[in-house]
């Protein structure tokens, strides 16, 4: 085997949360092209169409399943889905989040809460539904945030907390799972990257951000998305418990 063959996820079936958007469906994309076949989740399920067509363009097949992953029973069902249609998972992506700025004395509880159900518990009831079935070699790759590590000028309370939650997360699954399951966990911490979040930011702030960034530029999905691959596939496979940042030096600064 070369070394290019440990990146292939040939006969892999991989879940994607929140692949109607933004990374979520970079990441469903890279996986198909890596050879994935993969499984889409997310609220609006009508979204899903779109991204759907990206990984069945790649040859691969696809399976969209409305999801809340606030919702443990809505997270078994898609794990039940993706079994009956393809009777494994070995990848699965915790990417569904939401993001809100909010000054901590003005925060409510139901938004507080909204963020940590989504961001927090929402991985957890995933990858609870998906370390009852997985097989030794699979892996999870949480989706944390560089706000996990540091802060960034924004009221962020809630999103920051889950983030660095997410952290403290996957050590502990990685250290039940890994030897016992052989199921690798992993978290990425994105920088400033595209998406819906970053649409709702105030004019002028990404501007002030980039200041920050070592590499002097937001990320390209597509980097984030090749960072994903290498920790799923067999190239990654001596990675457990880590987080990897990818935030062209934000974190440093």
């Amino acid at each position: 085997m070369g070394v290019l063959d440990m990146f292939s996820l040939d006969g892999k079936v991989a879940i994607v949360t929140g692949a109607s958007s933004g990374l979520g469906v970079a990441f469903a994309q890279s996986l198909a092209e890596a050879g994935a076949d993969v499984v889409l989740g997310a609220r609006r399920v009508e979204r899903l169409a779109q991204t759907r067509e990206l990984v069945e363009s790649t040859g691969r097949r696809a399976l969209a399943v409305a999801t809340d992953v606030a919702d443990p029973d809505s997270c078994r069902n898609l794990v039940e889905a993706a079994m009956l249609e393809f009777g494994h998972v070995d990848v699965l992506v915790n990417n569904a989040g939401i993001g809100t700025a909010v000054p901590a004395t003005r925060e409510s509880t139901e938004e507080f809460r909204a963020v940590i159900d989504v961001n927090l518990n929402g991985a957890y009831w995933m990858a609870q539904a998906c370390g009852r079935v997985m097989q030794h070699g699979s892996s999870i790759v949480n989706i944390s945030s560089v706000l996990g590590l540091t802060t960034a000028g924004l009221p962020q309370a809630a999103y920051t907390a889950s983030k660095a939650a997410l952290i403290g997360l996957t050590r502990d699954l990685a250290q039940q799972w890994t030897g016992r399951k052989g199921i690798r966990v992993n978290a990425i911490a994105p920088g400033f990257f595209a998406s819906e979040m970053t649409e709702q930011f105030q004019p002028g702030y990404l501007d002030l951000m980039m200041t920050r960034v070592v590499a002097g530029r937001m990320g390209d999905a597509r980097e984030l998305a090749a960072t994903l691959v290498w920790l799923v596939s067999e190239a990654g496979g001596y990675v457990t418990g880590q987080t990897i940042v990818v935030d062209g030096g934000v974190s440093i600064t």
